[in-house]
C-alpha cells in the first residue's frame, strides 16, 4: 500500500492560504478605490459663510 504524501498536502494548503490572502488583499484595494470615487458633499451646502 502506498504511503500518503504529506508534503504534497501541506504545499496544497499553503497555496490555498496564499490565494485566499491575495484575494482578500485585492478586495481591500478595490473597496478602498470605490470609496474614494464616491462624490463628496458640495462645499456650497456645507459652507456656513455662503448663507450670510
Amino acid at each position: 500500500m502506498a504511503k500518503p504524501n504529506y508534503s504534497f498536502e501541506k504545499r496544497q494548503k499553503e497555496i490555498a492560504k496564499k490565494k485566499k490572502k491575495e484575494e482578500k488583499r485585492l478586495n481591500k484595494i478595490t473597496k478602498g478605490a470605490e470609496e474614494e470615487q464616491l462624490p463628496l458633499a458640495d462645499n456650497e451646502d456645507t459652507n456656513i459663510d455662503s448663507n450670510r
